[in-house]
């Protein structure tokens, strides 16, 4: 081998290695509020895991949804509001447990959007933003399945079904929490994507599971074969960006959500929410918000 040959060989070597832990959150890191503020510019790192309406690429191949745009929203409220040059650069994380556990180590200059709920347990482990949305966490089966009344009915009318789990999410915490109190027979098995619950629910009348109600909204308009029990309905959910622990973004982002009347009461918000969901999703979330 030429001693250039080897250079190259060495060099895409190294291209190839920091390219696999970029896409894997190791290498990503932006800048503490503090030095764009002292500097003038600086870059923030968005972490995503990727969700139709929320954060996916359109048909001309650009990235878009409702926390994409929110975020884009949030750049130009800074560049304008503290005169500063800001560069968010986007990372795309298919792992949910991935996404949660990168953004959480992560230094400043990090935040990450999921469409998290915000809990007590996880306000200890991270920062979050205010909340963005409201959320109503639906109980699903394919439609050939009667419609259940009350949990105290799921082991005599679920007999021989099994539970379907979205891995790291509260849905599998929730559905955990149904096989320990009232259906202990179950079987609680493992999904790694909403889409991936979907297609398995909809061709498979055995199992059961829990999406957010804008997944079973667009999978139900799509004509997939889902029913909806509203007696598993779960509305006490709320979403929000996440940071790492003590970011010092964290003042700044919620100096942006709370802004004006509140970011959340604003046409500009209203717009993003109807432009990426439909007007009838969007306001049945607005409501519910």
């Amino acid at each position: 081998m030429y001693i250039r040959d080897f250079k190259y060989f060495h060099l895409l070597l190294f291209l190839t290695f920091s390219a696999c832990q970029y896409s894997e959150g190791i290498l990503a890191s932006g800048d503490s509020w503090e030095q764009v503020i002292n500097e003038g510019t600086g870059t923030l790192i968005a972490y995503y895991v990727p969700a139709e309406g929320f954060a996916y690429y359109d048909d001309n191949g650009n990235l878009t949804g409702v926390t994409v745009d929110i975020i884009r929203e949030f750049n130009s409220w800074i560049e304008t509001e503290y005169e500063v040059e800001l560069e968010v650069q986007f990372v795309s994380e298919e792992s949910f447990s991935r996404f949660y556990q990168t953004v959480q180590n992560s230094e400043s200059g990090t935040i990450g959007m999921a469409n998290v709920t915000i809990t007590e347990e996880r306000r200890q482990e991270l920062d979050f933003s205010p909340p963005y949305m409201q959320n109503i966490a639906v109980l699903i089966t394919h439609d050939s399945v009667d419609e259940l009344n009350s949990f105290h009915q799921i082991q005599d009318q679920f007999a021989g079904m099994n539970a379907l789990a979205f891995e790291g999410t509260l849905h599998e915490q929730r559905l955990g929490e149904i096989r320990e109190d009232f259906f202990p027979e179950t079987n609680l098995l493992m999904a790694n994507s909403n889409d991936e619950i979907i297609n398995r629910v909809s061709g498979d009348s055995s199992l059961f599971a829990y999406i957010d109600i804008y997944n079973y909204w667009r999978a139900s308009e799509e004509g997939e074969p889902l029913r909806r029990h509203p007696a598993g309905d779960d509305a006490a959910e709320e979403f929000g960006y996440i940071l790492p622990p003590d970011s010092d973004w964290t003042p700044v982002i919620k100096e942006f959500f709370l802004h004006g009347e509140g970011y959340t009461r604003s046409d500009e918000f209203r717009q993003i929410m109807t432009r990426h969901l439909g007007y009838e999703l969007a306001e049945l979330l607005l409501d519910g918000s």
